[in-house]
């Protein structure tokens, strides 16, 4: 993997960016589907609230996640594939303790302040950390093909901006999410704008490459962004949506108060 460091804790196994490793304050992880009490054999780490988990078990893989990570309890959101950006702060102690407390429709999160954590759920999309280590502001970020379009990454970095941080200096890591190799959008001309075009080999695109572009655009400066380079429905280690699961594997970050 790209940049990319494995970690294993009791059959937990997750992973960290090498980008991230000069700011130690920065607490963060990839977790692949491993390790957990989901799933049909109950080995699985499943980290999203859904119809066929019961929420007990992903409570509990939520909270395996955390602890290795040596964080609270995260803020999480509904994720709707739009563009909405949540700010939460320590105050706020928003962490969701069931599928009832979950906030929506919001597919960014940002935490101004250290002491909070934050998860995205994905199973082929990406999952965008942004860290500003001068102001410690985190955002993560949820981004399919409709966030690209709704270039939901130039508004975390702008909301980010907003609160402090300058663009010049946040860094980005976008996790393992689907590649150039399978993701073939056969009406791209009705999904995807033009500017997406030149991104696109035989209807595949390249949406590291379209996230990177959305980023620079945004002011991050080329030499800050890593991407790891995984194509998740190619790799048997994360869930997929386009290989037929339904669960989601999670990114999980913050910085230590």
């Amino acid at each position: 993997m790209d940049g990319m460091q494995q970690h294993t804790e009791q059959n937990l196994r997750w992973y960290s960016f090498s980008l991230f490793e000069p700011h130690p304050e920065l607490r963060h992880g990839v977790f692949t589907r491993f390790g957990g009490v989901s799933g049909p054999q109950g080995d699985e780490l499943s980290l999203a609230f859904n119809a066929a988990e019961p929420t007990e078990r992903t409570l509990i893989n939520i909270r395996r996640a955390a602890e290795a990570l040596r964080l609270p309890s995260p803020a999480l959101s509904r994720q709707n594939h739009g563009d909405w950006v949540l700010v939460v702060r320590p105050g706020d102690n928003y962490r969701p303790q069931g599928p009832e407390e979950v906030r929506g429709d919001y597919d960014a999160l940002v935490a101004p302040e250290p002491g909070v954590s934050l998860m995205i759920k994905v199973a082929d999309c990406q999952a965008v950390i942004l860290y500003h280590p001068q102001s410690r502001a985190l955002g993560l970020a949820h981004s399919g093909w409709r966030g690209s379009v709704r270039n939901i990454l130039g508004k975390t970095v702008a909301e980010m901006a907003a609160l402090g941080a300058d663009p010049a200096e946040i860094k980005a890591a976008i996790s393992p999410s689907l590649g150039p190799c399978c993701a073939e959008f056969i009406n791209y001309r009705q999904e995807l704008p033009e500017k997406f075009w030149e991104f696109m080999n035989d209807n595949h695109f390249d949406f590291w490459a379209i996230s990177r572009r959305q980023l620079t655009e945004a002011g991050l400066r080329a030499e800050n962004i890593a991407v790891a380079g995984v194509c998740t429905k190619c790799s048997p280690e994360f869930y997929s949506y386009r290989r037929g699961d339904a669960a989601r594997f999670g990114i999980m970050a913050g910085v230590a108060a």
